[in-house]
């Protein structure tokens, strides 16, 4: 039996995606502000008030992800985002195995605040290595 649909499907069993495009898979995002952008119009269609605390941190965690992929992991090779029962669960795929960890910024080196930003922000993290990089998935719930 199909589920019903949206409009009529009880609020907190909504479930939303952003990932594909019709049958297709959706392009990873080339920039934080192609993935902030893509999970925006997601939580707009989950119902999320986008000036909440819920939809910064939900943003907030989008970049940095990806900027780290971006940044530490080669580029984005895989992008995923969807709501269900209420709780936002991004997944990003980058092409470095090598596992995030925390840092000091320095002078020379500014930076590190991210991943413990993430962690922080984040009701749960995962990482899971591939031969081929790695899978950081995060779960936020949105109420």
């Amino acid at each position: 039996m199909n589920p019903p649909p949206p409009s009529e499907a009880p609020l907190g069993s909504q479930r939303c995606r952003e990932d594909a495009v019709g049958d297709r898979q959706a392009a990873p995002p080339a920039s934080a502000a192609a993935a902030r952008e893509r999970v925006r119009a997601l939580l707009l269609l989950a119902g999320v008030d986008l000036d909440s605390v819920t939809a910064a941190d939900a943003l907030l965690i989008t970049s940095e992800l990806v900027t780290n992929a971006i940044r530490h992991g080669d580029g984005v090779t895989s992008f995923r985002a969807d709501i269900a029962d209420d709780v936002l669960r991004l997944s990003i795929a980058d092409a470095s195995p090598r596992l995030p960890a925390a840092r000091k910024g320095t002078v020379d080196h500014p930076g590190g605040y991210g991943w413990p930003l993430i962690q922080q922000l984040a009701e749960h993290v995962d990482c899971s290595t591939r031969p081929d990089g790695k899978t950081i998935t995060t779960a936020l719930r949105l109420s």
